[in-house]
């Protein structure tokens, strides 16, 4: 299982960099021809940088929540 957890974080966190690498290569001036334009790349990049860290955040909330250790579920135990 630990391994599958593994593999589940390592995916988002591949897309994340690839997210901050076509950032920094807009803000640097280095263009794909893929993309129309370096704002494009710009937004591209934010967006897949976003929607990895998003999915990281959710999955370790979601574990928290299912082991009980959120700060809501604290306070209503006391």
């Amino acid at each position: 299982m630990r391994i599958i957890a593994a593999l589940l974080l390592f995916i988002p966190g591949i897309i994340s960099a690839i997210g901050i690498k076509l950032m920094r290569d807009s803000l640097f001036a280095s263009f794909y021809p893929i993309f129309f334009h370096t704002s494009i790349q710009f937004i591209i990049g934010l967006i897949l940088f976003l929607a990895g860290i998003a999915f990281i955040g959710g999955f370790i909330i979601y574990r928290d929540r299912k082991r009980q250790r959120t700060r809501e579920e604290i306070k209503k135990n006391n």
